[in-house]
């Protein structure tokens, strides 16, 4: 154990959450985890101490559900938003129904969180946010565009939060995941369009091959779950933590289509300042 700081975990029965549960406990730190269902998120940490564990069920896009979670959970220490499921559909294809979904629970159930929180961690002047966002938050692919329009907002979202809390004690960061071997690619996590559309037939072949890829990720959900740990645990560390070889590569080539936009655009960008 290196210290017995309280963690806020949302998104804890699977995946990177459930990984990152398991390492706190083991730890010996104090942990309250939201999910949709605490007999799942228990039966999932197997033969884990969860003696220091309080699993809550909780609706994120209910606010005083989050808020009443945030007050059973005592001073906490440090926060994550790690709630979130993909989707795989043509923009043309999203219902709005699906899409107010997705943004319940990536945006609106973040924001909840951060309302609930930041009073407590304002007044003690300490305390680590950590939003979990994705590559898919840094750059954009055909088939992606409702999950990215998500972390796209939950990262202007914590940039806007982490300079308005910077001289209050209070640090953030934005961890960007690359494809990590976790459920996240399985029918259960994975969200697909209810109807499709003709002349999306790339999307389709996409969704195959997705549907195809649990078990040959590049990323260790364990790995990742300790390196979100460090950061907490170090003092420093940059607003924008990438997760994996994959998510490095593609963050670099965004970077550099950027620029070129850039530069291209800049001699009519100029030419709209007024004389």
């Amino acid at each position: 154990m290196t210290d017995n700081t309280t963690w806020f975990v949302t998104g804890a029965s699977r995946g990177l959450g459930l990984e990152l549960v398991k390492q706190l406990l083991a730890d010996g730190r104090d942990v309250t985890a939201t999910t949709r269902s605490a007999d799942r998120l228990r039966a999932n940490l197997g033969g884990t101490d969860t003696s220091r564990l309080r699993a809550i069920e909780v609706d994120l896009a209910d606010e005083r559900q989050v808020q009443e979670a945030v007050a059973a959970a005592g001073d906490i220490d440090v926060v994550v938003n790690n709630a979130g499921y993909g989707f795989l559909a043509a923009v043309e294809e999203v219902t709005d129904a699906e899409a107010r979904q997705m943004f319940d629970v990536q945006v609106f159930g973040v924001w909840n969180v951060l309302r609930a929180v930041l009073p407590s961690l304002r007044e003690r002047r300490r305390g680590h946010i950590v939003n979990v966002s994705s590559i898919l938050g840094l750059t954009a692919f055909g088939g992606w565009g409702l999950y990215c329009a998500g972390k796209y907002a939950l990262e202007g979202l914590t940039e806007s939060l982490a300079a308005e809390v910077a001289g209050l004690g209070i640090r953030v960061t934005l961890v960007e995941p690359g494809y990590l071997r976790t459920d996240f690619l399985r029918p259960s996590s994975l969200g697909l369009a209810t109807r499709t559309v003709d002349g999306y037939e790339a999307i389709r072949e996409m969704t195959q091959a997705h549907l195809a890829m649990p078990g040959t990720q590049l990323g260790d959900p364990a790995k990742a779950a300790a390196a979100i740990i460090e950061l907490a645990d170090r003092a420093d560390g940059p607003l924008h933590q990438l997760l994996g070889s994959d998510s490095y590569g593609l963050a670099k080539a965004r970077i550099e289509a950027l620029a070129q936009d850039v530069e291209a655009g800049r001699e009519l960008a100029v030419t709209t300042d007024v004389s």
